[in-house]
């Protein structure tokens, strides 16, 4: 493991990205990247200058997510885990991914990738296609998928694709998860839909109890979200909010609220810690 962080940490100035695998008898060590059709589950997350927001939240998600894919022990991944947190760079903007990957036996890889440009607002695309994943619940085996929606939708002018149900009910981005603003009510989709727990919307939600914001989740078509203050939050981005719809004649909301919450948003990073509880 020492060879492996020692690659991590001395190439975190020159932006390129490396992929290490890792072995429970050997720790990480440099690999070739798998293609993202052979991932049965991954995680990523914004490491800025060793800062990272809900990186427990990214830990369970990922643990669970590597336990339904191949009923690997969960100490085993979270051994790895530890391994892959220690590799990260501590300067400078990453957007690391862990990876569990096929086919058998399954192994687990960690990519660092240098953080893409951050933006604040984004603009989205709607199509009548319904949300064509096969896991809609586990990060990982519709990432192919995604980046080609994704693709198709930048072809348009936009830097998201929102996904809904059959009836037509809203979702989320292909990257991201969707809010939005009812009057003083924060609002986002049921949680008994096909979704990704999202790491950044819970940690709104967290905020929002904290500050005696009302939330719910609603069921809501596109079109109901015209002229509302609509956020599509993740980790790399944060929170941007929705300044044009593409593809239907909605209307996009005033971002009234957004600046202040992508504010505490920032602020809402911790330092990354080492395995011993020693910051680094």
């Amino acid at each position: 493991m020492v060879a492996a962080q020692n690659i991590g940490h001395a190439d975190a100035s020159d932006q390129k990205q490396w992929t290490l695998m890792w072995r429970e008898d050997g720790g990480l060590m440099p690999s070739r990247a798998v293609p993202d059709a052979a991932l049965l589950a991954a995680d990523s997350w914004l490491v800025d200058d060793g800062r990272v927001r809900g990186l427990d939240h990214h830990r369970r998600r990922f643990v669970a997510g590597c336990v339904e894919a191949s009923g690997d022990s969960p100490a085993r991944i979270e051994s790895f885990w530890r391994d892959a947190i220690a590799a990260l760079p501590r300067t400078e903007r990453w957007f690391p991914r862990v990876e569990l990957a096929g086919p058998e036996p399954a192994r687990l890889f960690l990519r660092i990738r240098p953080a893409p440009p951050r933006t604040a607002n984004v603009t989205v695309c709607l199509t009548e296609e319904f949300d064509p994943r096969s896991h809609p619940r586990r990060k990982g085996p519709d990432l192919p998928l995604l980046a080609h929606l994704r693709e198709r939708a930048a072809a348009r002018g936009a830097q998201e694709l929102m996904l809904t149900t059959p009836s037509g009910l809203v979702l989320e981005g292909t990257t991201a998860s969707v809010l939005w603003w009812e009057d003083d009510v924060l609002c986002l989709p049921p949680p008994g839909l096909p979704l990704l727990a999202g790491v950044t919307s819970a940690l709104i939600q967290d905020r929002a109890a904290e500050l005696g914001v009302r939330t719910e989740h609603r069921n809501r078509t596109v079109q109901e979200l015209d002229g509302r203050e609509v956020w599509l939050v993740n980790a790399v981005h944060g929170i941007r909010p929705v300044t044009a719809w593409l593809g239907r004649p909605l209307r996009a909301g005033p971002a009234l609220r957004a600046a202040s919450w992508q504010t505490w948003l920032d602020s809402a990073a911790d330092p990354l810690v080492s395995t011993n509880g020693v910051h680094r």
